[in-house]
């Protein structure tokens, strides 16, 4: 089974970590900054953390140049 989540990242924060809005929207936070992938990269290393997956199953399907992100988890 496949979730489908929207998420608004804030690059070259002091501190990773996810925030529930509501159902299917979170807010994420990560050291990394946005260039050549890396934000991306820690993005998805700190949603399968969060829920409990392989970093192989994240998966972002829009947004990977911007801050607002579409990501299947599962």
């Amino acid at each position: 089974m496949s979730k489908k989540i929207y998420l608004k990242v804030k690059p070259r924060s002091s501190q990773s970590k996810v925030e529930k809005v509501s159902d299917n929207i979170f807010h994420v936070w990560v050291k990394a900054a946005p260039e050549k992938g890396r934000a991306n990269k820690e993005v998805v290393q700190v949603l399968a953390d969060y829920f409990g997956v392989s970093k192989t199953n994240v998966h972002i399907l829009k947004g990977e140049t911007t801050r607002m992100k579409l990501v299947e988890i599962g």
